[in-house]
This record gives structure tokens, sequence and C-alpha cells, in this order.
């Protein structure tokens, strides 16, 4: 048997098994004279709009490499999870499914105990569209107080460029902020998300003249693995921060953003921060 025959039965047998662990009746089938359990391949077929003998075909390992269309409406049909629909995909096509934009943002306890507990480095949670629903008191004193801003303008993007405050801790704000669009540009395409950011963009565009310009550049950048950021703070002075994001498993729409202290001296002066801020909140 050729790999692409093994590929085929993959699928075939994974579809199958799909299928038999789904109650007829809670799609509206009829659930007597059923020789064997779940949903029957026609009624699959019925429910993806496709051919019920293609859709045989598939489950017996013959029907050839289906579309990312078909493989979408039989994911709709079988009422997959995000991750069985993965990996459909995946045994399908050899590859992940374009990205789906889902808005949420919203943050478990678990979740804002991780960015606590990374105290003194400033850490945030950036949603797909880069709203920023979660930080530490770190990221509070290093980057902005984010809880003194409406919820709709905790946004990074937005920030940047109606932010007089950021706009100054940058020493070299013209660059960041060319890098960061092209980031923003390629990153929201990625998630899905491009339609869901299309009213800020329009919103910078006529708010921020520099936006305007950046964004009409069209260019995109890749966000490399290490970076260092610098910032001048109006208090405490000049920083230097490693820079690095990650992902949060099983929530594509959070990244997880950290800026490590570059240096001791810098790491201990936050620290020292951190803990006469707690004195005198005490």
């Amino acid at each position: 048997m050729s790999e692409h025959q093994h590929v085929e039965k993959r699928l075939g047998t994974w579809l199958k098994d799909r299928r038999a662990k789904l109650d007829p009746t809670a799609f509206g089938f009829p659930s007597d004279r059923r020789r064997t359990p779940g949903l029957r391949r026609e009624e699959v077929a019925q429910r993806a709009n496709i051919s019920p003998t293609w859709y045989t075909w598939l489950e017996q390992g013959r029907g050839g490499a289906p579309s990312a269309d078909v493989l979408d409406r039989i994911a709709r049909a079988l009422m997959l999870t995000d991750v069985e629909r993965e990996h459909l995909f995946l045994l399908g096509l050899g590859r992940p499914p374009d990205a789906r934009y889902r808005k949420g943002g919203t943050v478990t306890p678990r979740l804002q105990r991780v960015l606590d507990a990374l105290d003194p480095s400033p850490a945030l949670i950036r949603t797909a569209t880069w709203d920023v629903p979660a930080w530490n008191r770190a990221a509070t004193i290093m980057l902005g107080d984010y809880g003194a801003l409406p919820p709709t303008e905790r946004n990074i993007l937005r920030i940047i460029f109606l932010d007089p405050r950021s706009r100054a801790m940058q020493p070299d704000w013209e660059s960041m902020a060319r890098y960061v669009v092209g980031v923003f540009r390629i990153e929201t395409t990625r998630a899905g998300a491009a339609d869901e950011v299309t009213p800020l963009v329009t919103e910078l565009c006529r708010l921020s003249p520099e936006f305007h310009t950046m964004w009409h550049e069209n260019s995109v950048t890749e966000a490399p693995v290490d970076i260092v950021k610098h910032i001048d703070h109006p208090v405490l002075g000049s920083f230097a921060f490693e820079h690095s994001t990650f992902s949060v498993d099983g929530r594509p729409d959070l990244t997880l953003v950290v800026y490590n202290p570059a240096t001791p001296a810098d790491a201990e002066k936050l620290r020292t921060v951190l803990s006469y801020r707690s004195e005198a909140d005490a």
C-alpha cells in the first residue's frame, strides 16, 4: 500500500469513528432500525451537502484528496471541536486549516496567576487583535496603567499611536512604530482577524497621520525570536528588556508577552519599585 493510500485509509477510519459516536436524534434523524450506532453515511453527506457516494468513498479510503471547503463542511456536519477539525485537515490535506478568528479575550484566574508570578518582569496577555485583557503589576509600572483605561482603549496599537506618554518612552519611536505596524498586519491576517481590526485601522488612519502613512506602506514584518526593547521611563530611567511572546495552550486567541529585564541591575531596580509599591498599598 502506498503512502497516499495509507493517508486516505487513516482519514476514512477517523471519519467513520467520528460518525459512529454521534446521536442521530440530536440531529433530527430517527434512531430506530439502525444496524450500527451513530449517523448513516448519507446523513453526514446530506448535512455536508456533498455526494453520498463520494463521502462513502472517503470513508473507504478511495475518495481522493478532498478540498479545504469540503473538509470544512464535513467538520460542521460532524460538529467537530476546533482540535478535531484541525486533526481532520491534517489527515486530509497534511496541514492545519486556515485561521478562523473568534472573538474572545477572557482570561482565567489561573492565567492571571501566571502573569503575577512573572513579576518583576512586565508581562501581559494580548489578543489576536492586540487588545490587552490582563497584565501584571510590573507592566502597570513600566508600560502603563491599563486598568485606568476603558476596556475599549486597552489596545497596544492604539496606545502606541495615540498616547503621548507611550511615545515619549520610546528612544526611537518612529522605527519602533513602523516595525510594530508590519508585525500587526501579518499577525492579524494570520489569525484571520483582518476584518475584525478594520474599524481600529480606519480610526487610527483618521487620528494619526503617522499611522496613516505607515499603514499604507503595506509592509509586513515577522517578529524576530530575539529582540531587545529599550524604554525610557519618565521616573525610573532607562531600561532594556528581552521581549518574548508565547502562545497559550488551548487558547489560539491569546498571546503571552513578557518583557524580561536584560540586566541584573534593571531587574533589581524593578524589584525594589514593586516592593515599595506593595508596602505603600499595605
